[in-house]
């Protein structure tokens, strides 16, 4: 039988528009919260952490709740329809926090301006600054007439401390930028209503982000047979990275990566993502019939040979976690503690790497990510097709061994270093993180029968979750203390030790029996 792609990309704009909005999330929240609400690594890294801390509750209570639903719309589709509708209303709340802020520090938002660097070679700073190679300085370190001359494409020598800083070392990303966020801090201080709003929004948004996240990847499975699913997991997860791109291609279009604009007005960005994520919707509610593509899914699952789950004697389980087979129990655990482990290493980079790309690779973040994301979509079909010949857990370890290899690289890149290697690297992590993302949520539901894909799908996402509840502030918390370039070698720890608990994994191959 031959996998329907039409069918699964339609069921793929729910996961579409989840994608948008979390690219968005990813890049832009960081910058808000370092440079227009002066806040540190670690700090900001807690407040990105807040969606994974209630996901941690959440993705599961609401997936199993949808496994209950009786709408006649189907199990799934009106958690999509009312989270996605409230979360579209309150991204412009977090867009108007970001716009309060922005007037709270008005002085500022123009670098170039000479009142800029007045203000902020004279702002008594009450920490001294950080560089990215872990050095504590002070503007007042500079000769006042040195740092007026400062422009953003500057790149000199300097002895600051002691400290000898070759060819690539930028005095505006490392002087500049600090004291920028040093002085929105205080003005934050001084006035925390803004901070406070846009803090209340993100919560309220998060909330309703995570009440449709597991019913919509949930949905997926309830439509396709369980043999199908890597394929199908490849549209979904390419879908998904169309998403990306389009959000990073606003990016560029709106200029949200440019050293100049750090303290740009976000309203339209936000306005075009709430857009995409509208338009989606639509098409999702018209195209998507969510009850008769499940008695489909069914009709085709008994043409397969497919059964739900069967222990040896052919008999179903209920396919709750204590009433499957030991070694099923044994792989699920180390299923979901290799997705912990290579979270914690892949979502430090994508919580800080905005903030990264522009103090340490002088780069818009924009383009290496486009890269990344370009290179996922060219992979994920013929990922899916090859992982349903070779099987999941030999397609993930490549996977995580890709990702290893590009982390482990980019530990060493610095802004002198060729842009062919810096794509080189992130385009081969774009393949190895497709490779694993293709394969590994259908390993947990493989373990699950039709009565509970959402508890498995809450299995995978409490995994998922938690490392990403923990790793932006460790992270965080080493790039405040040993500087920024920490960031790589971290996530470099975590994604290789993923490849030694799943080479221990004995379940969750589909095949097709009879």
């Amino acid at each position: 039988m031959k996998h329907n792609y039409r069918r699964t990309v339609l069921v793929g704009f729910a996961f579409f528009l989840i994608i948008c909005f979390w690219q968005a999330y990813d890049t832009i929240v960081p910058k808000i919260l370092t440079d227009k609400f002066g806040m540190s690594q670690s700090i900001s890294g807690i407040i990105m952490a807040l969606d994974n801390i209630l996901a941690l509750f959440l993705l599961p209570f609401f997936g199993a709740l949808s496994d209950k639903c009786t709408s006649k719309h189907g199990k799934r589709t009106p958690f999509i329809t009312i989270g996605t509708l409230i979360s579209i209303l309150l991204i412009f709340g977090i867009a108007y926090a970001d716009s309060m802020q922005r007037d709270n520090i008005s002085v500022i938002a123009d670098v170039n301006s000479k009142e800029c660097r007045e203000v902020l070679y004279n702002h008594q700073y009450s920490e001294k600054l950080i560089t990215p190679d872990g050095v504590e300085f002070s503007v007042k370190d500079i000769e006042r007439q040195t740092f007026m001359e400062i422009t953003t494409d500057t790149k000199w020598d300097t002895d600051l401390q002691g400290k000898t800083y070759k060819d690539g070392f930028s005095p505006y990303t490392n002087y500049i930028v600090p004291a920028m966020q040093s002085y929105a801090g205080d003005a934050t201080s001084s006035n925390p209503t803004p901070l406070i709003l846009f803090i209340v929004m993100l919560l309220l948004l998060l909330l309703a982000m995570s009440v449709f996240r597991s019913p919509a990847v949930a949905l997926m499975p309830d439509v396709t047979p369980k043999p199908l699913r890597s394929k199908a997991n490849a549209v979904i997860n390419l879908m998904g990275a169309v998403g990306g791109i389009l959000v990073l291609v606003i990016g560029i279009l709106l200029k949200t990566g440019a050293f100049e604009n750090a303290l740009m007005s976000y309203m339209g960005f936000f306005t075009a993502i709430a857009a995409i994520m509208l338009i989606s919707l639509v098409i999702f509610i018209f195209t998507v019939k969510e009850p008769k593509l499940v008695e489909l899914m069914k009709k085709e699952s008994r043409e397969l040979g497919v059964q739900d789950d069967e222990d040896e004697e052919g008999e179903k389980t209920p396919g709750t976690f204590s009433a499957i087979s030991r070694e099923k129990k044994i792989s699920l655990v180390l299923i979901l503690v290799s997705v912990a482990l290579w979270y914690m290493g892949y979502n430090a980079v994508a919580s800080k790497y905005s903030v990264y790309a522009g103090s340490v690779l002088q780069k818009d973040y924009n383009m290496t990510l486009i890269v990344a994301q370009a290179a996922a979509i060219l992979s994920y079909i013929p990922v899916g097709i090859i992982s349903t010949k070779t099987g999941r857990k030999k397609a993930i370890l490549a996977g995580v061994l890709m990702l290893t290899v590009a982390v482990t690289g980019a530990s060493f890149v610095n802004a002198s270093t060729p842009t062919l290697l810096m794509n080189i690297l992130f385009a081969l992590a774009g393949i190895g993180w497709a490779t694993i993302n293709v394969n590994s949520f259908p390993m947990v539901v493989e373990l699950s029968n039709e009565g509970n894909v959402g508890k498995y799908t809450g299995y995978y996402y409490t995994a998922s979750m938690a490392a990403q509840t923990v790793t932006p502030f460790i992270s965080g918390l080493l790039m405040d203390n040993f500087g920024l370039r920490i960031l790589f070698p971290y996530a470099a720890v975590f994604v290789s030790a993923a490849f030694v608990t799943m080479f221990f994994v004995k379940q969750g191959d589909s095949k097709i029996k009879g």
